[in-house]
């Protein structure tokens, strides 16, 4: 499913126009992506939370040209569905 296909959903569920309801998501999508970037976490009772993993330090071999690299710790989003969602996909 799309931006535009959840866009399109929501608008016809609600009634609401297509404009505000983009308007909406993508200020969602923002303050997802600005939380996570601060590195606080941002949790949705019965849908999941978005969170920040640590990645360790680790050593990767670039096979071409038969070398060692360092690939040093970092941040990566993540998401974690909550129990009651996980149930229903299920």
């Amino acid at each position: 499913m799309t931006k535009a296909e959840v866009v399109n959903e929501i608008a016809k569920t609600t009634g609401v126009n297509k404009e505000v309801v983009l308007n909406t998501v993508e200020a969602f999508m923002e303050s997802v992506k600005g939380s996570l970037a601060k590195g606080e976490n941002v949790y949705l009772r019965g849908f999941g939370s978005f969170i920040v993993k640590k990645r360790a330090e680790k050593t990767a071999r670039n096979i071409s040209k038969n070398t060692t690299i360092t690939i040093p710790e970092h941040n990566i989003p993540a998401f974690k569905p909550s129990k009651e969602f996980m149930g229903q996909v299920k």
